[in-house]
């Protein structure tokens, strides 16, 4: 699932959620610790199984007493035994329990780790447009500002303005400098973290798409994340598993039976009963026994142990009811912040447009005005000041509607994989593993050598504050901003 070693740069939402859902090692990360989790499912169903064991031994006695019957010279030894387990005070069925309950809890975080990268990404994609209309609206206000001064210095030099109007025309342009410096860094900034996130240099983005099935209210937002959202249902299923983890610490107190079977093999290499008067070469010098036993193990006294342990596993329950509630009240508060910021970011939109439509006209009558000399040329400037600001507050409120609205549908589980219909391939099912592992017995059975999925972004060059996206024709002032230089002949007397 690993991307090309030369990425291509996405131009939809819909291509950086797909590359940043194959490629991120946010979520190769997770998954490859999703797939240590499902193998403690085989390891915990271990412990109840039979195992065999050989073991050998040879002895060579360097010093003997008289008696070679009970001391001879040499001694070799094999075992082959097999224990089967019969009961273990439940240890093992709540071990098993415990560590499928944890496997649910990591595929639910697994979701949630999904949600918060898509979130990421959709931020990052839109910071990108964000800030290149920024960066557009102050190349646009520089440029204008740069036309006020030449104008200003024009009109200074047939006694129409003041040295002072050519100083306030000189300090905005300059002002309006820094600030495109400061937009084109921020600009520079958001497409390397999109690199980060998506491992591709973004390219002309296209508007993202419209968001759908986003809630009424958030009373109703609330209800659906409480019932879909991942992180709390990671939480409920971890708080399920330490339920088992008690019941395995009381089995600690509680006898254990086994039965074992065993066939013995010795051999004393002809040095038994050597040197005797009786002679040894009658006597067997190898030989072997099956033996068949039950194991009871009956605990007593250990220390304090069981108890120790029983009172670690209940308060380790404790803390996970708690971590529960902590997660709800996240999960409640993170939906109502979310739902709050969308309507109130889509509010400023409108306001923002009748702004942005109001600062534009009152441009134009401030320019014609000061044309008969009604107006200075620092009303035009202000006037110059607002309508960019209600610019950048549209498109900033616009970008903070639409990752509102993204952040939302992810609180409420709704903005997985699964829901987003990506392209690029089959999605990544934790399940597959799982299925996989959690009944092999076989002790040499090994799966593939880990190699590196998510590529690296060392090549990606660095990014520079160039915009070729144009801008929205409700950004674009289409003003004449060239007023006519006049005589001085109307203007009040300064």
């Amino acid at each position: 699932m690993s991307g090309a070693a030369t990425p291509v740069a996405a131009d939809t939402l819909r291509d950086a959620l797909a590359r940043a859902y194959n490629d991120n090692p946010t979520i190769t990360g997770s998954r490859a610790q999703q797939r240590a989790t499902d193998e403690n499912v085989p390891i915990a169903k271990a412990n109840g199984r039979p195992s065999i064991n050989a073991n050998g031994s040879l002895n060579e006695n360097l010093i003997r007493g008289g008696n070679s019957f009970t001391t001879p010279q040499r001694n070799g030894q094999a075992q082959l035994a097999l224990n089967v387990p019969i009961f273990q005070g439940g240890a093992v069925k709540n071990a098993v329990r415990a560590a499928e309950t944890r496997v649910e809890a990591g595929q639910a975080g697994l979701r949630g780790t999904e949600a918060s990268l898509f979130t990421e990404v959709v931020g990052a994609y839109n910071d990108v447009i964000r800030d290149e209309a920024i960066v557009g609206l102050n190349t646009q206000n520089v440029r204008v500002l740069d036309t006020n001064l030449t104008a200003s210095r024009d009109r200074f030099q047939v006694g129409d303005l003041t040295r002072t109007d050519v100083a306030q025309s000189e300090a905005r342009l300059s002002l309006a400098r820094a600030q495109l410096q400061t937009a084109q860094a921020n600009l520079i900034a958001s497409r390397e973290n999109y690199i980060r996130l998506v491992g591709a240099a973004p390219g002309v983005l296209e508007a993202p798409p419209v968001l759908p099935n986003l809630p009424a209210s958030p009373d109703t937002a609330v209800d659906v994340a409480i019932r879909n959202n991942p992180q709390l249902l990671a939480a409920q299923r971890a708080r399920d598993a330490t339920a088992f983890d008690v019941r395995v610490a009381r089995a600690s107190r509680l006898p254990t039976v086994g039965v074992g079977v065993g066939q013995n093999y010795q051999n004393f290499f002809g040095s038994l009963g050597a040197g005797q008067s009786t002679g040894g070469s009658g006597v067997p010098q190898s030989g072997t026994s099956t033996s068949v036993g039950l194991n009871l193990t009956l605990p007593i006294f250990q220390g304090g142990r069981p108890a120790a342990q029983i009172r670690q596993a209940q308060a380790l329950r404790a803390q996970a009811i708690e971590n529960t509630t902590l997660a709800e009240r996240q999960v409640v508060s993170s939906t109502r912040s979310a739902f709050a910021i969308w309507r109130s970011s889509l509010e400023v939109i409108k306001s923002s447009e009748t702004a942005v439509s109001a600062n534009r006209l009152s441009l134009e009558g401030v320019r014609a005005e000061n044309s008969v000399g009604n107006r200075t040329i620092l009303d035009i400037l202000n006037a110059e000041q607002e309508l960019l600001n209600s610019q950048v507050t549209l498109v900033t409120a616009r970008r903070d509607a639409y990752v509102a609205g993204f952040a939302l549908l992810a609180a409420m589980g709704e903005a997985e994989a699964r829901d987003l219909g990506l392209d690029g391939g089959p999605l990544y099912d934790p399940a597959v593993n799982y299925d996989a592992v959690k009944n092999r017995i076989m002790d040499y059975g090994t799966g593939d050598a880990p190699q590196p999925i998510a590529p690296s972004t060392v090549s990606v060059p660095a990014q520079t504050s160039v915009v070729t996206r144009p801008l929205d024709p409700m950004l674009n002032s289409a003003v004449d901003r060239n007023a006519p230089l006049t005589t001085g002949e109307n203007s009040p007397n300064r």
